[in-house]
């Protein structure tokens, strides 16, 4: 392992766990040292709120993210309502990231998703505003509030606010008005390697046992069902492909060709190679698992958010977390 200081590691949990599942895995979380659990809300799965209140709950110190609330899907007025009650809930916890991507699936509620990037700067500038307890007076260009107060005092007007961003324009409008970026699954450590915010979350599937190959098996599993996906929207969105595409060692025909493979009913194991793995998860024993993560952290990362594939996450994050403890 090399000496490079490891990113603090949390637990992404999502819709796919219903909430009390959620809060044995929070518990779990936070009694191995975990930083935080973070909430991914995707569309037309389970609402985050009422698995994050019920952690916020449950835990004393672990900390409640949120990432990412899309503005299409909930105004910013309700977004800052929401979080300022789950950050009294939580005491102090609470984080939120807001982007403004899955733009298929915010089309298919007969929503138009022109102009995100001014979606996602007119609610930061809305949640801001309404956490600190002012009056919001603000037209913008997707989203305005007008006399728009909240009627309780936010428990923290200051609340750390990150932006999740891919493309170039995106990324810099995050520097100049989000306090931290959040990345998300599918971006390599080269994508990372950028000018940052102090602060960057990043998203990533994480894979570890005693047994190498089993989990790369398992990391394998978790990417295949991703990459074509991704691969679809970056098709679509130049900025998505690109960032795939960041990737060392990998070219744009690999990736095409492991696509067509998945599509033809291909196993991941047999579709996808080390390389995906070394690119896109964090896997292998828990020794392998730190020394990735503190690549990523070397690259910019100030957080890991792991998803941890498989059966039996319990086991496997104590086996990290154990792990992390004797690393220092």
């Amino acid at each position: 392992m090399g000496v490079a200081e490891l990113p603090k590691l949390s637990v992404r949990l999502s819709g796919g766990v219903d909430p009390r599942g959620s809060v044995d895995l929070a518990n779990l979380a936070e009694a191995n040292g975990f930083h935080s659990v973070w909430f991914a809300e995707n569309a037309f799965s389970r609402g985050v709120l009422p698995a994050a209140s019920a952690c916020a709950a449950a835990t004393l110190r672990v900390g409640i993210g949120i990432g990412v609330f899309n503005p299409y899907n909930r105004h910013p007025a309700l977004m800052a309502m929401e979080i300022g009650a789950l950050d009294e809930l939580a005491q102090g916890r609470a984080r939120l990231a807001i982007g403004s991507g899955i733009a298929a699936a915010t089309e298919r509620l007969g929503l138009s998703t022109d102009r995100p990037l001014a979606a996602v700067r007119d609610a930061i500038t809305i949640v801001r505003a309404m956490l600190k307890g002012e009056e919001v007076n603000y037209a913008g260009r997707v989203f305005s509030a007008h006399k728009v107060k909240l009627e309780y005092k936010a428990p923290r007007p200051d609340m750390p606010l990150l932006m999740a961003a891919r493309g170039e324009q995106a990324l810099a409008l995050c520097g100049r008005i989000a306090d931290g970026l959040m990345i998300s699954n599918m971006c390599p450590a080269e994508f990372t390697q950028r000018p940052a915010p102090a602060e960057v979350v990043q998203y990533i599937p994480c894979a570890v046992r005693l047994d190498r190959a089993e989990a790369y098996g398992l990391a394998k599993a978790a990417i295949g069902e991703m990459l074509p996906s991704f691969w679809a929207l970056g098709q679509r969105v130049p900025s998505a492909k690109a960032a795939l595409l960041k990737a060392a060692g990998l070219s744009e025909a690999d990736f095409a060709a492991a696509v067509r493979r998945l599509h033809a009913g291909e196993q991941a194991a047999q579709a996808l190679d080390d390389r995906f793995v070394q690119a896109f998860a964090i896997a292998g024993t828990a020794e392998d698992a730190l020394a990735q993560a503190r690549r990523y952290g070397e690259a910019g990362a100030s957080e890991l958010v792991l998803t941890f594939a498989g059966r039996r996450p319990e086991a496997d994050m104590q086996y990290l977390a154990n792990a992390a403890r004797r690393s220092g």
